[in-house]
């Protein structure tokens, strides 16, 4: 690879052989040099997981995907792909990490628990910006998460044309010295068909939740239960939110901001009062 080119780490949470981390990678040529890392297996849910560092023994494998010409498997999950990449582990740190696409937008509080936006935080920690790419599914997500029966329809190619506009602008300006997390999450349609886009706020919720868990005993293991878990139904949500513009059919563009300190709400003072007795 050419060093005059940025180079681009490709991730995502649903393992190497997603559909959608294939079309964004092979989306991502123009724009750099590729490098795709993923984990060898699905890590939805898993949020910036590394694992317990001095326990685990993870594995890298050569892969091929198409028009790649390096492909990693890492038995991980994505923010480990990321921080490995990072280190070196792989030669030349990425100038970008790019990850997605995954099937399922990751609005409101599955921000928190997405592992596609995991890698792009990560990399944001070892002082790189990230992409988090996601798209809504047909069969409305829960949590962020869309399921298996929701594979077949999702238009990745339209979804990896909205991000490398994104990827384009972002290195034709500069890269910026203080590192950045872009959260973009595209409707699962035509770009012509696509209403328009918009910054937007982080949403309190996805448009649908886990509404329920109950423990039900497990036949002949006493002390020992399953999770029986539903579903809530969806609800529509402010336009000016990440998870209203997207059922909006509008592409939504979020700066996830670093976790800072934030001023002390009313509880503080009694925090304040506690420590202060016992160390002043």
């Amino acid at each position: 690879m050419a060093d005059d080119r940025p180079l681009l780490l490709l991730t995502n949470d649903d393992g190497i052989d997603s559909v959608g981390l294939h079309v964004l990678a092979r989306a991502m040529r123009t724009h750099g040099d590729v490098l795709l890392v993923a984990p060898d297996s699905e890590y939805s849910g898993a949020g910036a997981a590394l694992g317990a560092l001095h326990l685990i023994r993870p594995e890298v494998h050569e892969t091929a995907v198409e028009g790649i010409d390096r492909a990693y498997a890492v038995s991980g999950p994505p923010a480990l792909c990321t921080m490995f990449a990072a280190l070196g582990a792989f030669g030349r740190v990425p100038d970008l990490v790019v990850s997605g696409i995954n099937p399922g937008a990751n609005v409101g509080r599955a921000v928190y628990h997405s592992g596609t936006v995991g890698a792009a935080l990560t990399a944001r920690g070892r002082g790189i910006s990230g992409i988090a790419v996601s798209q809504e599914v047909a069969e409305l997500a829960v949590e962020g998460q869309g399921g298996e029966e929701s594979l077949g329809s999702q238009r990745w190619e339209d979804a990896a044309a909205i991000a490398s506009i994104v990827v384009e602008a972002l290195l034709r300006d500069g890269l910026p010295a203080d590192p950045v997390v872009v959260n973009l999450n595209v409707p699962n349609r035509a770009v012509a068909d696509m209403v328009g886009w918009q910054w937007c706020d982080v949403a309190v919720r996805p448009p649908r939740t886990m509404a329920s868990a109950v423990l039900t005993p497990k036949a002949g293991h006493a002390g020992t239960y399953h999770v029986e878990m539903s579903w809530g139904d969806p609800v529509q949500l402010p336009a000016d939110t990440d998870a209203g513009a997207v059922e909006a059919g509008l592409v939504a563009v979020s700066f996830l901001s670093r976790l800072v300190h934030a001023p002390a709400p009313e509880v503080g003072a009694g925090i304040s009062a506690a420590l202060g007795a016992l160390i002043g």
